[in-house]
Formats: C-alpha cells, structure tokens, sequence
C-alpha cells in the first residue's frame, strides 16, 4: 500500500519554504510514497457555489490565505528531497492552458527524476475558474482535450504533435523537456461524480474519488473499471486513491480502506503551524503503517 501525505494548508504553511522543507524532508524520511499539494489559483470573498466536501456548502480556507502555486511548490520540494514523489491533488485544470501546463509538468517532472503524479479535476467554485477565463458550464467536455492534448505533447513524435478539437488547436509543435515517462506521465483523477469516474476509465491513469464511501464508493470504481474496459484499457492498471486522516489512519483501517479497492492512501493533516508537532503526527502515523521501526 502506498502512503501519501496532503501538505496542511489552511493555516498557510505551504507558502513558508522552510516549514515546507522540513515537512517534506520528514515524509521521505518516514517512509511515504509522496506529498501531495493542493491548488486554488484564487479564492473568492464572497461566492454562490456549493463545496461538496463539507455539510456546510463552505470551504475551510480564509480568501487571503496563501496558497502557493502547485507545480512552482513540487519543483522547490523536489530540489529539497531526493526520493519523495510529488503529487498535485487536485489541480484545478480548467484554470490551465493544456499547452502551457504541459511544458510545466514535464519540466518538473524531468528535473526530479521522474517522481511527479498529476492529479486533476475540474473545479467547483465557478468563481474561481471564471476568474481564470474559463466557462463553468463546458468544463467537463474541455477536460478531456486538456488531457488528450498533454498526452501528445508528451509523445515522443519527431514531427512535432498536431491536435484540432473544439477548443483547442496545434500543428508541428513541439515540447521538451518531456517527462520521464513520456505521454505516459501519471494522470489522476479527483473528483465525485460519475463523469470523473468514466474520464479515469477513458483516459487517465488512476482516480481519487472524493468525499466518497459505502456504495457510492463501489459505484463509481466499478464504472471507471467499466469504462476502462469499453475503451480497449486495462481496468486492473488503474489505481486508486482513498483518503483518510494522518491523526486517525491504522492499519485496520488501511486494510479495510484496501479491501474497498485503495492501492494508496492519501491522509489529510490535522491543521497544524508547529513544524515538530507536524513531524510528531508524521513519525506516529508512519510507525503505525509500518513505514518505519
């Protein structure tokens, strides 16, 4: 089982370098699989839309808290580590232009030796992507360029790659650095409804259902595995990603979260600004999976 740890942002410690270093350099020491880092290009004062990861409809994050962006983070975390892969989760893709964000990822990727895993979604706070120029409303059926056209910029093709779709279009062009991988860089997904569960199966790697359990959860994996299966794809190669918290994860609950379909753990922290409390919390957890003595 792999074991990944969400940087704690609401008090604002992902834009403190050091905080940042010490925190990941303690992950890798610990013995997890990765950090994974959030991402909000902006937040809004005031917004009508509803967040579905909490009862309230509200996210937890003050408009002015700091929260650097995802890719600038993991490229400053990968010089401070050696071993520790590096996630997103989940980056806000209808925020990006799929050109411009490919460059950026196999630019990370390539400079940390192969340990970057994109995680993606479409958002939920119409604001926010509004603010970014893009349309709430087709961001799904956008997505699915975006991801299609990462992949061929990614290709190694010695013409140079040539997309046309609906919103996006390119002839001879060409990307490097690529990823380690190449097209192959890992893709996940995050998300809660039925459409990031067949975007998985069509065209990612793995998935993260989010805020997600019970029969909802075994739902949407068995239609991402269905859908993977009716693109001519290997459903058993896609992961999956579960979450839980650092401060209440165990090994029983590991195993039940594996017999539900997890290949990996994504644990959120306890909200936290004291750097050895964190690491406490972190060499607790990692002793308690059995990731250290």
């Amino acid at each position: 089982m792999k074991v990944s740890v969400v940087a704690p942002v609401a008090d604002g410690v992902t834009a403190d370098p050091e905080w940042m270093a010490a925190f990941a350099g303690h992950l890798e020491q610990c013995g997890f699989e990765s950090i994974v880092v959030v991402e909000h290009t902006v937040l809004v004062t005031r917004y009508d839309s509803v967040y579905p990861y909490d009862s309230s409809g509200r996210v937890g994050l003050a408009a002015d808290c700091p929260i650097p962006d995802p890719l600038d983070l993991l490229s400053f975390l990968a010089g401070r580590t050696t071993t520790l892969g590096l996630a997103t989760g989940v980056l806000v893709l209808p925020n990006h232009h799929p050109v411009v964000l490919a460059k950026r990822a196999a630019s990370v990727d390539a400079l940390s030796g192969g340990r970057l895993r994109l995680c993606v979604g479409v958002g939920w706070l119409r604001e926010e992507l509004e603010a970014c120029g893009a349309d709430f409303e087709n961001r799904g059926r956008r997505a699915d360029e975006q991801l299609a056209v990462l992949r061929a910029l990614w290709a190694d093709q010695p013409h140079g790659a040539s997309y046309h779709g609906e919103f996006f279009s390119f002839d001879n062009v060409m990307c490097y650095p690529k990823p380690i991988a190449g097209e192959r860089l890992p893709v996940h997904i995050g998300g809660h409804s039925r459409a990031a569960a067949r975007r998985t199966g069509r065209l990612a790697d793995g998935f993260q259902p989010l805020g997600v359990a019970g029969p909802q959860l075994a739902s949407l994996i068995a239609l991402m595995r269905d859908e993977a299966a009716s693109a001519g794809r290997d459903p058993a190669a896609l992961e999956v990603s579960l979450g839980h918290a650092v401060n209440k994860i165990d090994a029983e609950r590991a195993g039940s979260l594996a017999d539900q379909g997890a290949d990996r753990l994504v644990l959120a922290m306890p909200s936290t600004v004291d750097i050895e409390q964190a690491k406490d919390v972190l060499s607790a957890c990692a002793q308690r999976l059995s990731l250290i003595a």
